[in-house]
């Protein structure tokens, strides 16, 4: 008679989980339809999410006017680091002759390392992965970067040197 009581309780519990363990490590093709559907939903919906982030942040992305402070005191041939656009993002700025000044994210394209001026060899040099950019465009001339480096438009206002905006050095 305790066999009976068992049966029903037994019968209830494989009803709800009607999982055999013998086809517990199989997955069904509806199982399976149904994740990748949802998964490929997902990834195209962050997908989504990045383009449409990336096309407004574009759109609200103006350049601010900033002077470059020391501009005129920088010789001939030597670099200074300033910020621009905002005080977190180092830029580099060169004296190539007396009225010519470039300057350029300091950020290399290949892993983020700072760049640095070489007066000897006239270009800008990564040192992590001897990365070279020219110093007249920013484009790459060895080494690992896949991009040149982002340059900080200049100009003349008076006696003052200004940054007024970025390019990514593609765009010209």
């Amino acid at each position: 008679m305790s066999q009976q009581k068992e049966c029903p309780k037994q019968r209830l519990w494989s009803e709800e989980f009607s999982v055999r363990s013998s086809e517990s490590s199989f997955v069904e093709r509806r199982q399976f339809t149904r994740f990748l559907t949802l998964t490929s939903f997902s990834m195209f919906a962050g997908q989504l999410w990045l383009v449409v982030k990336s096309v407004f942040n574009r759109r609200q992305s103006a350049f601010p006017a900033m002077v470059v402070n020391g501009a005129d005191g920088l010789a001939v041939g030597s670099a200074k680091v300033f910020q621009y656009p905002t005080p977190q993002d180092n830029c580099l700025l060169v004296r190539v002759d007396e009225q010519k000044f470039v300057a350029y994210s300091q950020k290399c394209t290949h892993l983020s390392c700072a760049v640095l001026y070489s007066a000897r060899h006239r270009r800008l040099e990564c040192p992590c992965h001897e990365g070279y950019f020219s110093i007249e465009d920013g484009r790459v001339l060895q080494g690992p970067p896949p991009r040149p480096l982002p340059k900080v438009e200049l100009e003349r206002r008076g006696s003052d040197l200004v940054a007024i905006g970025m390019t990514t050095g593609e765009e010209s």
